[in-house]
């Protein structure tokens, strides 16, 4: 495996253990969720029933999404296509959540981290599957001769 492979899957693996560390939201006491709304200076978590099945049914997709993730780490070749299209969604998912978070009116820091991150790895995640997928093809095709 080239050293931009194993970039590639680490990197892919990484984000998506990330991901996958919203299951604990997902199951979390409630009060538990009130406790850090507050310590992150968002004021009262409201008790609401929308409020419960959107912190708990966002948390099990970015969890789920995660899973899906490390599972395509573990063959990077193979998933090529379906990572570069992942990273064309994290970055666009990234603008979009900078957008909603100042829109939102969330915390600075979290409109700082959230969004800029998800473009920041996604647009790395663009270029190494570029780098990878530029030498399986020269593996693939070989060299070129004269008049091809």
């Amino acid at each position: 495996m080239r050293r931009s492979e194993r970039i590639l899957a680490v990197l892919v693996r990484s984000v998506g253990l990330l991901a996958c560390s919203a299951i604990v939201p997902a199951f979390m006491p409630f009060a538990w969720m009130e406790a850090t709304h507050r310590w992150l200076g968002m004021g009262e978590l409201p008790d609401v029933p929308v409020v419960h099945y959107l912190a708990r049914s966002v948390s099990l997709l970015y969890a789920a999404h995660g899973a899906v993730v490390v599972y395509l780490s573990f063959n990077v070749h193979r998933y090529l296509p379906v990572l570069r299209l992942t990273a064309v969604v994290v970055v666009f998912c990234g603008v979009s959540l900078t957008a909603i978070d100042a829109c939102s009116g969330m915390p600075w820091f979290w409109t700082a981290a959230e969004g800029p991150f998800l473009i920041l790895a996604g647009a790395v995640l663009g270029w190494l599957t570029g780098r990878v997928g530029e030498h399986r093809e020269r593996t693939v095709e070989g060299p070129r001769r004269p008049g091809q």
